[in-house]
């Protein structure tokens, strides 16, 4: 049974606990930027996989030096890519090595080229190089068969790196999921369109899917609906048929045009929760179609639909990729904030760094939730908890960031 008041973090943990898993695939890396790495990657050797030379100079024994040896005869030259030479059994030889190249036979450290003088094939050093100086040992980064990314990270370079170097053509990353991204309203028009003046442009779809792309969720494409319920039922007919998630704004409350609601439970959507003791947002819905596809209804207001998407939306398809989920920053407030409604508080914030370096957050509230541009200059929100009416400056709270 759900409590008689859901907060932001029941709302999650409801959304958390429902939403399944997104399917697998495998990816080639050149295609895997940015994809969500659903199996362990693990190193196909030792790493390095030989012992590396890491200066160039000569390759020689440290006993010859410690022994006073001090004149070398360079008996090769030995480059990166090339099978390793052998110092033989004299003590006075060395090979001239290039920084990258495999340890030489026989050698255990390297002199550096600043510390020789040469002349023919003689090397002459006052070095008193120990073993294994300048020498990357085999294995010392990581051993064969050891995970070295686990999965759970959005894969960047780095990680895209390790998968080259340990022999993964391909990795196993997260489905991208196909969204649905739906604006809802007869007052919409296009961006490029007419508008009379009791009508509005439509933006919560723009915003949205820029948000999704910008999250790492580019399969994102952008619908309108009506208030005619049988344009309602063929489009979400479709679209619960076609993607793998569903974004709605608007249409989801109680007033007379509002067909969502009933459609939506005619097709089979599960309603999980309406309503979170929060503001922006209070409307904000959730449920699940037959075929377990995630519906979020948003509120039609765009700086509701864009904090909830924010809120909720995007760590809820993290959640579903497969993503370590990561917890919200903390900040000091840097003015006193007086929240009077029993509501949790999701307040617009611009930060900067204290004198300590630490975080500070400056309220930034919009005129009204319909204030989208309002939100421009700021970097995130702050979510104050409904316990309270009065904040104070230094008051450290959650902090999300809009990127």
């Amino acid at each position: 049974m759900l409590p008689a008041v859901l907060t932001p973090a029941g709302a999650e943990a409801l959304i958390f606990e429902a939403i399944p898993l997104f399917h697998r695939e495998d990816c080639a890396i050149a295609e895997a930027q940015g994809r969500i790495l659903r199996a362990d990657l693990k190193a196909d050797r030792d790493l390095p996989p030989f012992d590396r030379v890491t200066m160039d100079g000569y390759a020689v024994r440290s006993a010859a030096l410690a022994q006073g040896v001090g004149r070398f005869r360079v008996v090769a030259t030995q480059a990166a890519g090339m099978r390793p030479f052998s110092l033989g059994t004299e003590g006075d030889t060395c090979i001239e090595v290039m920084t990258g190249a495999v340890l030489p036979e026989g050698a255990n450290c390297i002199i550096p080229y600043e510390e020789t003088t040469r002349e023919g094939d003689w090397m002459t050093t006052a070095a008193k190089a120990e073993a294994w100086s300048s020498v990357h040992r085999r294995g010392s980064d990581h051993k064969a068969r050891e995970v070295i990314v686990r999965s759970g990270v959005r894969l960047t370079g780095r990680e895209i790196a390790v998968a080259a170097s340990c022999g993964y053509p391909a990795v196993t990353v997260t489905h991208s999921p196909k969204i649905a991204v739906v604006s809802t309203g007869d007052e919409l028009v296009d961006v490029d369109g007419m508008v009379a003046a009791h009508q509005i442009r439509r933006s919560n779809d723009h915003a949205l899917r820029a948000a999704l792309i910008s999250a790492g969720y580019p399969r994102a494409d952008r619908f309108h609906m009506r208030d005619v319920r049988h344009e309602i039922e063929h489009m979400l007919w479709h679209i619960l048929a076609e993607y793998d998630v569903l974004l709605i704004t608007g249409g989801v409350s109680k007033g007379k045009f509002d067909f969502l609601p009933s459609e939506l439970g005619r097709q089979g959507v599960k309603k999980i929760f309406q309503g979170v003791a929060q503001r922006p947002g209070k409307p904000f819905w959730f449920g699940l179609s037959g075929r377990m596809t995630p519906v979020f209804a948003l509120p039609g207001n765009p700086v509701s639909a864009y904090t909830c998407l924010h809120r909720y939306v995007l760590p809820a398809l993290d959640h579903a990729s497969g993503l370590v989920p990561r917890k919200p920053a903390h900040v000091a407030l840097g003015e006193a904030v007086v929240f009077k409604p029993s509501l949790a508080c999701l307040l617009p914030v611009t930060l900067s760094s204290g004198p300590k370096a630490e975080l500070i957050a400056t309220p930034a509230p919009v005129n009204s939730s319909g204030d989208f541009a309002g939100l421009v200059g700021t970097d995130g929100f702050v979510e104050l908890p409904a316990s309270q009416s009065e904040f104070p400056v230094g008051y450290i709270a959650p902090y999300r960031s809009w990127t």
